[in-house]
């Protein structure tokens, strides 16, 4: 169509063309050109025909062109058309296929959900039936066995709680047995390694009371006359002095052990000098009180050279050094202080801990008995204070508060001074006790063993380091032994206070008598 509008245009320029020269020719050469012209013309018309001829040829067959490509297209489209129909109509067939099997599974699972429903149906009925049926068995067998299904329920359980217990006593008994075992092996193996280690004195040193005379004669001159003397002993002193018919002695009694040691060198040094009157008492009493507190600080800084041990404020030593003056069932607490300051450090060694720090804590567990008949409070509270009071470490403190279980031990060297504490106090002679103190440790002991039920006798023996309960055969088993056994050892732990260990022995004995006739 470009074509033919260029043609066209061609053409009209030609004609303005061919006016514009037939004008100047006729303008310039008038009738002579005339005729030349008009040949320019016709020949202009002749070009112009030709060139609209030429244009009108292209457009058609480019008119023919584009017909050919449009039919081809279209004929391309029909095809996609039709294969694009044939696509949908086989997809529609599909469907309709589908949808007739999908509808006949409906119909199948329809007829299938009324049989499920008439089938459950059927069960129902067949299990209100043997409900019904197993009802009437459970009567009947309740019946005959003479128990209600919640008895027969009980019986079960009871046998089952039986069975279980027996079970986990038995399973208990072999842990425990194997714990005891290792346990013992390694506690045997480290404490024997200790205590061979160090070996102390297991004499018992008890404070001597009692003051020896010459003669009869001096208990006249101690009294002086008019009694001056002796009142002037006990009033510088702070003693009281027991003068009976007992030869040749003297009893000396105060509640302050180290104002009845002073008292005893008081009294000593006179009947040694043999002047005896009111002045000389005060002045020997001076003499010995200024000695016996070098002695006091002497003692105190032996132990810590023994234990070497070192920045002790210069109070703290004293109060080490009047443990030497205390005792603890006729046990001298400064010698049984560096005895467990000794045993620390040794475990402490074994395990691994700081064994200075463990050697402290050891020597200052009892550093409140150096007091506590002066201040209100037991000694472990009077300690645990006079420890913070001179800025010892909080391990030692610990060790303090908790190696009579008073306080629980927060670290591994508390432990380790409680142990030793224990040790000490246990071995053989260490201490002496009050047939008293004896008498009712063994009631107690057995006053706790008898508290159990199934309980026939109860006997403490080997001065209480062992209960051997007797229990009723028909109301306790052999395994319900060793449960009796270990309640009866976790109830001593907790309500008694006991040196060393307690075996707790149960016997459980049948005895099948008969007599023949």
């Amino acid at each position: 169509m470009e074509n033919i509008l260029f043609s066209i245009l061609l053409v009209l320029i030609g004609l303005f063309v061919g006016i514009i020269l037939i004008s100047i020719i006729n303008y310039m050469r008038g009738s002579s050109a005339l005729k030349k012209a008009e040949q320019i013309i016709e020949d202009a018309k002749k070009e112009a025909d030709k060139t609209r001829r030429d244009n009108i040829l292209e457009c058609k067959e480019e008119t023919h062109r584009l017909r050919v490509e449009a039919e081809k297209e279209i004929k391309e489209k029909k095809v996609e058309i039709k294969e694009a129909e044939e696509r949908i109509f086989t997809r529609e067939a599909n469907m309709d296929r589908r949808d007739s099997t999908l509808q006949n599974r409906e119909e199948m699972l329809e007829e299938k959900e009324n049989n499920l429903i008439n089938k459950q149906k059927d069960v129902q009925k067949e299990q209100e039936e043997v409900e019904k049926i197993k009802n009437e068995q459970v009567a009947l067998l309740e019946h005959i066995a003479g128990y209600s299904k919640e008895q027969a329920r009980e019986l079960v359980l009871k046998r089952v709680e039986d069975m279980m217990n027996l079970e986990i006593a038995a399973y208990i008994k072999e842990r425990e047995n194997e714990a005891r075992l290792e346990a013992d092996k390694k506690s045997k193996s480290l404490l024997i390694s200790c205590m061979q280690k160090y070996a102390s004195d297991v004499a018992n040193e008890q404070t001597v009371t009692v003051v020896s005379l010459p003669n009869d004669e001096m208990k006249g001159r101690i009294i002086g006359r008019e009694g001056r003397n002796i009142r002037t002993i006990e009033a510088v002193t702070g003693v009281d002095l027991i003068i009976d018919d007992t030869p040749e002695a003297i009893v000396l009694s105060s509640f302050d052990p180290f104002r009845r040691e002073i008292a005893k060198l008081t009294i000593e040094t006179l009947i040694k000098d043999g002047r005896i009157h009111p002045t000389r008492i005060e002045e020997v009493y001076d003499k010995v009180s200024k000695d016996m507190q070098a002695k006091v600080r002497e003692y105190g800084e032996e132990a810590l050279f023994e234990l070497g041990i070192t920045k002790v404020e210069s109070d703290l030593i004293d109060l080490i050094g009047k443990l030497h003056f205390r005792t603890s069932y006729g046990q001298n607490a400064l010698k049984h202080s560096i005895e467990v300051a000794h045993l620390s450090g040794l475990v402490a060694a074994e395990m691994n801990e700081n064994v200075m720090i463990a050697k402290r804590a050891g020597l200052l567990h009892d550093i409140g008995k150096a007091i506590d008949h002066e201040i209100e409070g037991s000694h472990v509270t009077i300690g645990s204070e006079l420890a913070r009071k001179y800025k010892e470490n909080e391990t030692v403190i610990n060790a303090i508060e908790s190696h009579h279980g008073d306080t629980e031990a927060t670290n591994v060297i508390a432990v380790i001074v409680a142990i030793a504490d224990t040790l000490s106090a246990s071995r053989p002679g260490a201490r002496s006790d009050s047939l008293e103190n004896y008498v009712k440790r063994l009631q107690d002991l057995e006053a706790i063993a008898s508290g159990f039920a199934g309980i026939d006798k109860t006997y403490a023996v080997q001065a209480g380091r062992e209960i051997r309960v007797i229990v009723k055969p028909e109301e306790i088993d052999d395994v319900g032994s060793y449960k009796v056994a270990r309640d009866i050892k976790t109830k001593i732990e907790n309500e008694l206070q006991y040196p060393g260990t307690i075996k707790v022995t149960v016997i459980r004995e049948v005895r099948a008598q008969e007599e023949a006739k």
